[in-house]
């Protein structure tokens, strides 16, 4: 069984004005769990008191704790927590109805979907401004909904006025956001509401984490006489191995004895093949370890932007002998592709110890099968890792190597292999490209509006192109399933901004075009109208 249950009965019935009961009842297509029952009933304005439950068998009375407000429009969600007794099958959407104590009832709604792999699990948080509105996010909502297994949401029964909306992944549900554990959707603008406005409808949401909590040091323990494996409170900037990371600096750390006040700097620093959470450091081979070191961060940053200064821990000491030579753990693309792009391709080495930077470089060389030497550029990522990228153009359908001469890759201690690692590779065809043309409306081209052609299956496909005008195109794209969505740059980073909760900053608007695209090799998809206002 894995239909949802439905609510099939109601009273009173949904736009019921004069209501002057204390209670309202609904009945279920089957049995439910009745404690999720519980936790998904929500009613905006909000009750004060406790609101009581009453079952009979698939029906339920929820009794008010006493009379409602006056001339007053009362929107009560079930939400989407709500699952059957058997199978905890979920409810597919969230149940809204509305009920006014006066002679009218407000029935501006304001509608639009969460993006987001968990969206049902996501509340829609709406606050009435006012003139003394400061930080709604510190005060239960006025109005509350839920977004359905899709990401749609309604949010019913708005009076006229001014309105923030927020999505916000409640994970206590208690109606309040604490940024430590609940993620949110921060909106693109508010929403202004007229006495002749009925309907808003695309006000979407991406949901990102809000946590403001700052990383720190956690620990520094010598693994031997040369490493130090550093642990941090949190996930630093470490989750992109491919780009340069400051915090992963041997100039953003020094050591500090507390006895004698010696400073000492590390050799190398890299991320290697650790935890989220930790990073290595080398010290050279003079270093005089003792109870007293401490490891100072002159710098942590967390990749939202938390960063904390200037701070230390103790260092736990080892003189236990280096022995182990640096090993090569990973290559991307791995080694024996036959998908390399022939016009640009980047390929990534990561070893698991540090070595010296010019030394290394001059182990490196670049050829084709016919031993003829291919021009390259060498980015280091850190002490630790690098990224070749080819400075010619290619030939399709060929191979390559790129030969790595191990010994050049010492660590502090001397360790290397005696032996040559030889990555090889293909490049494609490049006849199996597809891509897209089209035109884009309603957008307006001083907001930088940019277009994102992004894969459904493989998220590395991915290709970004700021447009200046109505005419658009992706050329050299691979074949596959795709979404194209589009967003206003405003703050040209080149990236989209989510916004901020605290201090508040609005994320910037984004749209998606309706259908997904399926781009088949050697064939442009034309034709393609992409109307911004299609939300």
């Amino acid at each position: 069984d894995k239909i949802p249950p439905e609510i099939i009965e109601l009273y009173p019935e949904d736009g019921t004005t004069n209501f002057d009961e204390e209670y309202f009842e609904i009945g279920f297509s089957e049995y439910v769990d009745k404690r999720s029952v519980q936790d998904a009933v929500f009613i905006s304005p909000a009750i004060e008191g406790d609101i009581e439950y009453d079952w009979s068998g698939k029906y339920l009375r929820v009794n008010f704790p006493g009379k409602l407000r006056e001339d007053a429009t009362y929107v009560v969600t079930i939400g989407t927590d709500v699952a059957d007794y058997n199978n905890k099958n979920r409810m597919a959407e969230a149940y809204t109805f509305t009920f006014a104590t006066g002679n009218e009832i407000d029935r501006r709604i304001i509608t639009g979907r969460v993006y987001d792999s968990k969206a049902e699990d996501v509340m829609l948080f709406a606050y009435k401004l006012t003139d003394t509105t400061t930080n709604p996010l510190a005060y239960k909502p006025d109005y509350i909904s839920q977004a359905g297994k899709k990401g749609d949401y309604k949010i019913m029964g708005l009076a006229e006025g001014d309105y923030r909306i927020f999505a916000v992944q409640d994970e206590y549900r208690d109606l309040l956001f604490q940024p430590v554990q609940d993620r949110i959707g921060i909106p693109s603008a508010d929403i202004h509401l007229t006495a002749d406005d009925t309907l808003h409808k695309g006000l979407n949401f991406f949901i990102t984490s809000a946590d403001t909590v700052r990383p720190r040091l956690i620990s520094a323990v010598m693994t031997d006489e040369h490493h130090i494996l550093v642990s941090l409170s949190k996930e630093s900037e470490l989750y992109d191995q491919k780009k340069v990371n400051p915090n992963i600096s041997a100039e953003n750390f020094s050591l500090i004895d507390s006895a004698t006040g010696k400073i000492a700097e590390p050799l190398y620093a890299y991320k290697g093949n650790t935890k989220s959470t930790e990073f290595v450091l080398v010290v050279p081979k003079d270093f005089p370890g003792s109870d007293e070191w401490y490891l100072i961060a002159d710098t942590l940053k967390d990749n939202l932007g938390n960063f904390y200064a200037n701070d230390f821990t103790s260092l736990t000491i080892s003189s236990n002998p280096d022995t182990t030579k640096p090993n090569l753990y990973k290559t991307i693309p791995p080694k024996a592709s036959r998908d390399a792009d022939y016009q640009s391709q980047d390929f990534y080495f990561y070893f698991d110890d540090a070595f010296n930077r010019e030394t290394a470089e001059t182990g490196i060389t670049f050829k084709d099968t016919l031993k003829r030497d291919i021009k390259f550029n060498l980015t280091f990522i850190d002490d630790a890792s690098f990224k070749v990228t080819t400075a010619q153009k290619l030939e399709p359908q060929k191979d390559y190597i790129i030969a790595l001469d191990l010994n050049k890759f010492e660590d502090a201690s001397g360790n290397s292999y005696d032996s040559v690692y030889r990555y090889n590779f293909r490049t494609i065809s490049g006849l199996d490209f597809t891509g897209i043309s089209g035109k884009l409306f309603n957008a307006d081209f001083s907001s930088r509006p940019v277009l994102v052609l992004e894969g459904v299956d493989n998220k590395d496909h991915i290709y970004n192109k700021t447009v200046a005008d109505e005419n658009f195109s992706f050329e050299r794209v691979n074949a596959g399933k795709y979404i194209l969505w589009c967003y206003y740059d405003k703050d040209s980073s080149n990236s989209y901004s989510y916004g901020s909760a605290d201090p508040f900053k609005y994320s910037e608007e984004f749209f998606f075009y309706r259908d997904t695209l399926a781009l088949k090799p050697r064939w442009t998809q034309t034709d393609i109208n992409f109307l911004l206002d299609e939300k």
